[in-house]
């Protein structure tokens, strides 16, 4: 893993097998990018997402501004850290959309099953937006603000840490003092400066950071693994360098299932990621 840049080097795939219909790579996402023991969700969305984009842009470089525009993905096994696999199918190429079937395995059994949408993100300011929490938040981190590392009480569970730099707003995580509160939590996230530098990375780590947030769940009370079933994630626009401000929130958490929701606003104040998933509801509840 490379220290300036890791989360390209997750995302970096090998081509063993292109064509304009179909493509298959081999990746390996490393043990930073996990959850636990298990593959983060965000990260495999982000891999698939770089399926998708190598194959269009090998076989139509004229193309090589698209990005993943929407990346909609069901869940279908967790993943250990190491070697993927990944299958691709061209389903509609056009000037402004290309549509992308991908699957990513590992030892022969699906763990992703995914749709990618690409196209040019909006290079404008837009034409409405309604406020949120996060225009409060500074756009950088307090000094005071503990990062996720350490002696951090989430540092041992959540490793993707490792591979940028994390800051939880201590005002919305009251599980972390062992407290409840709204099903809102806010943090700051920003890649390493290599990962920043490079624009299809930047691109790809927001899109991860769209499923970066510990559930919502916690702030009820509620914990232990919260599943995602299926998770779909948007990009607005390409992110600004600097701190991304995320927010993830819930509406409704049921007995069984509950959907979290993430808004990502960049240094700008430009909203460049959104995304909804529905998960599983905690099981020790």
């Amino acid at each position: 893993m490379s220290s300036a840049s890791p989360f390209r080097a997750a995302t970096t795939l090998v081509a063993l097998d292109v064509d304009t219909d179909t493509a298959s790579f081999a990746g390996t996402i490393d043990s930073t990018w996990t959850i636990g023991p298990k593959v983060h969700g965000g990260a495999m969305l982000a891999v698939c997402a770089a399926a998708a984009r190598r194959h269009i842009v090998d076989t139509a470089p004229e193309q090589s501004e698209m990005q993943p525009l929407a990346v909609s993905v069901s869940y279908l096994a967790a993943p250990d850290p190491g070697e993927v696999a990944l299958t691709t199918v061209v389903r509609k190429r056009g000037r402004q959309v290309c549509s992308v079937d991908v699957e990513l395995t590992q030892a022969g059994r699906v763990a992703v099953r995914a749709v990618v949408t690409l196209g040019l993100p909006d290079p404008h300011e837009p034409l409405h937006q309604m406020p949120s929490s996060l225009a409060s938040m500074p756009v950088e981190p307090p000094s005071d603000t503990q990062a996720v590392t350490g002696e951090h009480p989430m540092a041992s569970i959540v490793h993707l840490a490792q591979g940028c730099e994390m800051r939880i707003d201590p005002t919305s995580a009251k599980f972390l003092t062992g407290e409840q509160g709204e099903a809102e939590i806010r943090l700051w996230v920003r890649p390493f400066a290599g990962d920043e530098a490079d624009a299809d990375t930047a691109v790809l780590f927001a899109l991860m950071t769209g499923d970066i947030s510990a559930p919502v769940t916690m702030n009820r009370g509620m914990f232990g693994w919260a599943p995602t079933v299926q998770l779909t994630t948007y990009l607005r626009a390409h992110p600004a360098p600097g701190w991304l401000r995320v927010a993830a929130t819930s509406s409704v958490i049921g007995r069984s299932w509950f959907e979290e929701d993430h808004l990502v606003l960049d240094s700008t104040g430009a909203v460049v990621v959104q995304s909804r998933q529905l998960a599983m509801v905690p099981r020790s509840n």
